[in-house]
């Protein structure tokens, strides 16, 4: 599994319907997508939900590089991104753990990202199982459709991304999320079940 986000901050004033218009039209064409998990269309608006800023902001796990690959430089669609917007800096990180949630029925609302840098001194296998029990904590929660955990071996960064069917729990930190639309293809193949 391989995790893969990019943000596009986008003015103060910039009417967020556009965004919201972008995706009821262009949400689908992942909806089959070979190769992808899930894709969360997110966004954060300005004076909503604690959102200090505009920002269209895509989260994906991966169930192989050749999709992802094929995404980014083979005209799959990031193309389109950077038509549109600019090349944006796209964050990837090496996957851990996809857990399904007990709403995994549902059609998630919110989505949580949480990164810690890992200490230089960090010892990584724990840090990697810290990771791994953190998803699992949090994807015993009633309102979870899925928690994800993955670390970037360049930054020694640990990103928990979690999926809500409700508002997301007080007890996880990190950026909060609308979201728009969910492709899920290869999600089943990508998630367990939370014992």
């Amino acid at each position: 599994m391989y995790a893969m986000h990019y943000e596009i901050t986008l003015p103060a004033d910039y009417d967020m319907q556009i965004i919201r218009n972008r995706i009821a039209d262009r949400g689908h064409m992942t909806d089959a997508y070979a190769g992808l998990g899930l894709k969360a269309y997110l966004l954060r608006e300005r004076d909503k939900a604690g959102a200090t800023l505009n920002q269209y902001s895509p989260f994906y796990l991966w169930n192989d590089t050749a999709g992802m690959n094929r995404f980014l430089w083979e005209g799959g669609g990031f193309q389109g991104i950077v038509e549109s917007f600019g090349r944006p800096v796209v964050q990837t990180w090496s996957g851990l753990l996809c857990l399904r949630g007990p709403a995994a029925g549902a059609s998630p609302r919110a989505a949580t990202r949480e990164r810690v840098l890992l200490p230089r001194e960090a010892d990584l296998a724990q840090a990697a199982r810290d990771a791994i029990a953190e998803v699992e904590r949090i994807a015993k929660h009633s309102s979870v459709f899925a928690s994800a955990s993955a670390i970037d071996p360049r930054s020694w960064e640990r990103v928990i991304f979690t999926l809500w069917a409700d508002t997301p729990e007080a007890v996880v930190p990190g950026e909060r999320y609308e979201v728009q639309h969910l492709s899920r293809p290869g999600f089943d193949e990508l998630a367990r079940s939370a014992e």
